[in-house]
């Protein structure tokens, strides 16, 4: 079964220094972009992630220092990876806790304005975990009845993505082929950010997903509790998760 899309969608995979959102970089993005009437494009690059690859962190991705020490930087990569993206909607294997998180906090980091309001963002993983609960090489094999030979290569992981998603569309007749309504499907929970430090209640109302304020109305903290605000700006927390903040912020301080 082929997508219907009614913009393109843009399957991507990274491979990282690490899993610390906030502190890790990209070494290896690739994207498939796989337009309304299911043309494709897809490009890979190599970063130099411009701090070291743990070995074992290159044990599992195969990426050393050695190759990537003449790639181009992220912020060199940035534009061309921005337009490409710009105006899709966005799905991966992990992606919503993982790839874009992460994505967002590069794009950040180089001046680039990374916003997902408009853009249906679908989970692989998810919906495969609803459904079978297994790892993407098991994923591969289960739906598409190949064998994942070239795990953990960002290239590798991408396609077989984009083959898994379309196979699971022909075996549950309950999914609906709208990208929307994967991504609402394949939703952990309701975040404000990404990085599920804020939330959505019930209401629709961002409330803090962590430490002593967890469940309390931002708003609500940040008008008794200015100081919150800038233990936050100051810490170790994602940019996204950041600029969020400071969108509500701005938001309340102009209904006042």
């Amino acid at each position: 079964m082929e997508l219907k899309l009614t913009r393109p969608i843009c399957f991507f995979d990274l491979e990282t220094t690490g899993t610390n959102i906030s502190k890790d970089r990209i070494v290896e993005i690739s994207i498939l972009k796989v337009f309304e009437n299911n043309n494709k494009e897809s490009y890979t690059w190599k970063v130099n992630p411009g701090i070291p690859i743990p070995k074992e962190t290159t044990a599992i991705h195969g990426i050393s220092d050695e190759d990537v020490v003449n790639e181009p930087k992220f912020d060199e990569l940035a534009p061309k990876i921005n337009q490409m993206i710009k105006g899709c909607d966005l799905a991966g294997y992990n992606s919503n806790r993982f790839d874009i998180p992460l994505l967002a906090e590069e794009m950040l980091r180089v001046g680039i304005d990374f916003d997902l309001k408009k853009v249906n963002a679908v989970d692989v993983q998810t919906i495969f975990h609803k459904k079978e609960k297994r790892t993407l090489e098991a994923a591969y094999k289960f739906y598409c009845d190949k064998d994942l030979t070239d795990a953990h290569s960002a290239e590798a992981d991408t396609n077989a993505t984009y083959e898994v998603l379309k196979s699971q569309l022909d075996r549950y007749p309950d999914l609906e082929n709208d990208t929307k309504w994967l991504s609402t499907y394949s939703a952990h929970k309701k975040f404000a950010d990404l990085a599920g430090f804020i939330v959505l209640n019930k209401k629709d109302e961002e409330v803090f997903g962590f430490g002593k304020h967890r469940g309390k109305k931002v708003e609500d903290v940040l008008e008794k509790e200015p100081g919150y605000f800038g233990w936050i700006q100051n810490s170790d927390f994602p940019l996204y998760t950041k600029k969020v903040l400071t969108a509500i912020k701005l938001r309340k301080l102009a209904t006042k």
